[in-house]
């Protein structure tokens, strides 16, 4: 039965030319013979590349589509299903491996975005909180003023490599035993760009960049967190033979706060208040990032008891709104007492009974069961 060249890449009649290359690439380092060891693996390997010959290739494609593989066997390149027969398979092989069949990987002549810039920022809390505006300095690769990024001297411009005629590669045909390959191989004369330059800028040198220093203003946002990241799109190295630059990305630092701690888009606070305040209430001031907001301690308030004041938090970057101010209750036990001061807490001593500890039996009443438990009594 004849085979079916879809069937054997997985993919649909309708499948787009992207999704045919895709199957293939990902078919062909499954069972490629230098990596599947697998007694068949030479024979599928075959049939895939017999199928994306076609498939791959508009002109096939519509023939076979119409009359089967009888209508794509007597067309041009059509045969020698190893590892040559049809021209762009020396790439793909490279895509796939990471290297071309002669281990150097092809360099593309075509435009090339400019690499990406990484810079930091460090910011102050209340600056987190706000939103500001810093200046930063940056080293990057900019376009040759003089020669306008080709590398030539102005008047002159680059020329067609000799050595592979303008491809960057140079290719020799090998003999294996799965057939004949292409061994593709960087020209050493041009390196792989298919030109050479035989009046070099004298600015450049003949990279078509240099190097400039250059002072920038990055907006950072209300609400931006440690280690945030903001992208200044072309901003980075500027690209190669009129590709864009690329990106800058600036890390943001926050210092930290003497008073206030971040939890999410929350502010955190300890308060202290004396043990009298705790006791009997009060009305206290909490200072904010907004300014002081006065709060209302209940009497009988306990050490770590969390109050929250809404909307005094940090602004949510992606959304309205702010998160809230958490303001936890530190009782602050005297450690220096004058004799009045002490007479009158040993006064109140005195009339505190085991009730006053807190819950519905005491401390004193817990520790007494969980001694009795511990000795059978």
């Amino acid at each position: 039965m004849e085979k079916d060249y879809y069937e054997i890449l997985g993919v649909s009649r309708d499948a787009s030319q992207e999704e045919i290359k895709r199957a293939y690439r990902r078919l062909a380092r499954q069972y490629h013979p230098d990596v599947n060891k697998s007694p068949d693996a030479e024979t599928r390997f075959k049939e895939i590349n017999e199928a994306y010959q076609v498939l791959g290739d508009p002109e096939k494609r519509a023939a076979y589509d119409r009359y089967g593989r009888a209508g794509v066997e007597g067309m041009e390149g059509f045969g020698d299903f190893g590892f040559g027969g049809f021209g762009d398979f020396s790439d793909i092989f490279g895509d796939i491996f990471g290297f071309g069949l002669g281990g150097s990987r092809r360099r593309r002549q075509g435009p090339h975005r400019g690499a990406d810039l990484h810079a930091r920022v460090t910011i102050t809390f209340e600056e987190a909180v706000f939103g500001t505006e810093k200046e930063i300095e940056i080293e990057r690769e900019e376009v040759c003023p003089r020669c306008g990024g080709t590398g030539a001297e102005p008047g002159t411009s680059p020329v067609r490599c000799p050595v592979c005629g303008g491809t960057g590669q140079v290719r020799r045909v090998r003999q294996s035993i799965l057939g004949s390959f292409v061994q593709v191989t960087t020209c050493p004369r041009c390196g792989g760009t298919g030109e050479v330059i035989n009046s070099p800028c004298s600015v450049c040198h003949g990279t078509g960049r240099v190097v400039q220093r250059r002072k920038l203003r990055v907006k950072v946002p209300a609400g931006v967190d440690d280690g945030m990241q903001i992208r200044l799109s072309g901003e980075g190295h500027a690209g190669e033979k009129g590709g864009p630059s690329g990106d800058l990305y600036v890390e943001i630092h926050v210092k930290r706060h003497p008073v206030f701690r971040r939890e999410g888009d929350d502010i955190l606070l300890e308060l202290p208040v004396n043990i009298v305040q705790a006791a009997l209430g009060a009305k206290v001031q909490v200072p904010t990032m907004y300014g002081v907001e006065e709060l209302k301690i209940p009497p009988g308030t306990q050490h770590g008891h969390r109050f929250v004041l809404k909307g005094k938090g940090f602004p949510h970057i992606r959304g309205s709104g702010r998160g809230n101010q958490i303001v936890t209750v530190k009782v602050v036990v005297p450690t220096k007492l004058n004799r009045q001061q002490r007479g009158l807490l040993l006064e109140l001593g005195g009339t505190l009974g085991k009730e006053n500890l807190g819950g519905e039996k005491g401390l004193f009443d817990r520790i007494v069961e969980t001694i009795g438990d511990a000795f059978g009594k």
